[in-house]
C-alpha cells in the first residue's frame, strides 16, 4: 500500500509557534559561573528562561585549559554572540565562583558593548555550616 502524498503549505505540514530567533530581548541576566575546571556561561532573559549559554569545553577546549582566563573570555563571547544580534542591550551580571575565569569573563562582556546594570558575586560562603574534611597528612 502507497503512503499519500502530503501537500506542501497544508497548516499541518507548516511549523507553527516557533518563533525562537525572532525573539526580541531588551534586558537579560548573565551568569558566570567559574570553577577552577571550568568556566560556564549562562545568559537567561529577565524571568529566568535560558536564552544561550556556553562553557570553555564548547568552545574547544580540553582538559586544563578550560580553567584559563582566554577559556573563559572565549566562552563569553560565545554566549554574547547571538544575543546582540537579537537587540540585546542591557544586562545585569551575576558572577559565581572562586575560579580564574571571573574577570576575563566580565572584560569579554564588557568589550562586547552591553551596559552593564550591575555586577554581582553571588558566591555562596557558608556561614559555618558544614564541618571541613580533615587535613591531609603526606
Amino acid at each position: 500500500m502507497t503512503k499519500p502524498i502530503a501537500k506542501i503549505g497544508l497548516r499541518k505540514n507548516a511549523r507553527i509557534g516557533s518563533n525562537k530567533n525572532e525573539r526580541r530581548i531588551p534586558k537579560g541576566v548573565i551568569h558566570v559561573q567559574a570553577s577552577f575546571n571550568n568556566t560556564i556561561v549562562t545568559v537567561t532573559d529577565v524571568r529566568g528562561r535560558v536564552v544561550s549559554w556556553a562553557s570553555a569545553g564548547t568552545s574547544g577546549f580540553r582538559g586544563t585549559r578550560k580553567g584559563t582566563p582566554y577559556a573563559a573570555q572565549a566562552a563569553a563571547f560565545n554566549a554574547i554572540r547571538t544575543l546582540v544580534d537579537q537587540g540585546m542591550q542591557r544586562a545585569e551580571v551575576m558572577i559565581k565562583g572562586p575560579g580564574l575565569g571571573r574577570d576575563a569573563a566580565l572584560r569579554a562582556i564588557r568589550r562586547n558593548g552591553m551596559l552593564l546594570s550591575f555586577v554581582r558575586d553571588v558566591t555562596p560562603m557558608p556561614h559555618n555550616g558544614c564541618r571541613p574534611p580533615k587535613k591531609r597528612r603526606v
